[in-house]
């Protein structure tokens, strides 16, 4: 694994940079993305620096919108990735047409595709190891960079309630703080739900199904996104939502594509399923991941390993289920 210093240092030789992030991004994916370009932007004003990725940002256009960029700028370039653990999740697809690529993330390095990389798999968000880095190699963070790294370290640590928090992120989230943001509203902005999206929580919760050993899944179909007037990524609002029933201890939550494939979305609050979600080309967290299957038989494949990790929890927890 690469040093800060080794990263820096291929920083300040490249005249262009441009950074990616996963597709269907979360705020930690924007906001590691934009927090790092922000910054190197004030740090070298005569540098181009570019934010590239899908025009996706739907609820999230708040936290940073894309730049235009076209294929001629990764002509000699360094392109860093942020908060994306392989190569299918890039979002624009020429990452690999620059001269130099890196990886920043905290996903487990299941797919080690760059020339160098900095990978933490115990970091709660990426967001939190790019301020490690900034203050690190002293690069400015002003309140426009702290206001998108707080937003995706509150956004991946579910507001600083999952157990990769620690007692480091907190002491992170102090410095954002200290720059002037306002953590009111970027909790309100991830938080808020428009109606239509609250009436799909409504719907996964309906439409969920609980395993006597406390493993349930819900699938959201193309028809019900549509009556809703709600785009794939607008799914994503429904992730959490079984988790609310507290006899649920880990769960899908299946979103087809227009395709008639499906995303899945693995949540857990104890067994680990990132090992099953790379059974399903994809792969995350202990406890939260995401894969992919192609049909309703591999629905319920992924739901029955599922339902055997729980079991297999239970035992060995001693719980009663």
């Amino acid at each position: 694994m690469a040093t800060f210093d080794e990263i820096y240092e291929k920083i300040k030789e490249y005249p262009t940079i441009i950074l990616h992030r996963h597709t269907s991004p979360d705020p930690d994916a924007i906001g590691s993305q934009a927090g790092l370009a922000r910054s190197l932007r004030l740090a070298f004003p005569d540098k181009k620096i570019l934010c590239a990725g899908e025009n996706d940002e739907g609820d999230l256009i708040w936290i940073n919108k894309m730049d235009e960029v076209v294929p001629e700028d990764y002509q000699g370039a360094l392109v860093i990735t942020t908060d994306t653990a392989n190569t299918p999740r890039i979002s624009n697809k020429n990452y690999d047409k620059g001269d130099f690529l890196i990886k920043i993330d905290h996903h487990p390095d299941v797919d080690p595709y760059a020339d160098m990389s900095y990978v933490d798999p115990d970091a709660p968000a990426a967001s939190e190891i790019v301020f490690d880095f900034l203050k690190a190699e002293n690069l400015p963070v002003t309140k426009e960079v702290a206001a998108a790294l707080y937003a995706g370290i509150v956004g991946d640590t579910g507001r600083f309630m999952y157990p990769e928090t620690s007692a480091h992120t907190f002491d992170v989230a102090a410095e954002l703080t200290k720059t002037g943001i306002n953590i009111t509203d970027i909790a309100r902005e991830i938080a808020d739900v428009t109606f239509d999206e609250a009436k799909l929580q409504a719907l996964a919760m309906d439409k969920m199904e609980i395993n006597p050993v406390g493993a349930a899944y819900t699938i959201l179909m193309q028809d019900d996104l549509k009556k809703m007037g709600l785009t794939d990524d607008q799914a994503n609002v429904a992730v959490s939502t079984p988790g609310r029933i507290k006899d649920v201890l880990a769960w899908n939550v299946f979103v087809e594509k227009p395709d008639g494939t499906f995303r899945v979305h693995y949540r857990s609050k104890g067994p680990v399923i990132n090992h099953l979600a790379e059974k399903h080309d994809g792969g995350g967290h202990a406890l939260a991941s995401g894969a992919n299957a192609k049909d309703m038989d591999e629905v319920k494949q992924v739901f029955d390993e599922v339902v055997e990790v729980t079991k297999k929890y239970n035992e060995e927890h001693g719980t009663n289920k």
